[in-house]
């Protein structure tokens, strides 16, 4: 299922994924540093919602508390949850 998740605090102003289960597949975002984004989109294809956490949450940018790699960490963590407690 394809599900968009807003962003905060990062240039990025959104996350577009799908998700396969636990799977996350074809990350897109908007806006935000182009070539770096895509880049992450094609790192994290296949993996897991949980193994994405593992490698992403807790990143940073600059001076921010957050990044976008953490931001799509957060936005599939709590797509999942959503879908699971949909169930």
């Amino acid at each position: 299922m394809r599900y968009t998740a807003k962003t905060q605090m990062v240039c990025a102003t959104q996350i577009a994924f799908d998700l396969d289960g636990d799977v996350v597949r074809n990350v897109v975002f908007t806006n935000g540093c182009n070539g770096n984004l895509k880049a992450i989109g094609k790192l994290v294809e296949g993996m897991t919602v949980e193994q994405i956490e593992g490698y992403l949450s807790g990143n940073t940018c600059g001076n921010k508390p957050t990044s976008c790699a953490d931001q799509l960490a957060r936005a599939v963590r709590a797509k999942y949850n959503e879908s699971q407690a949909a169930k």
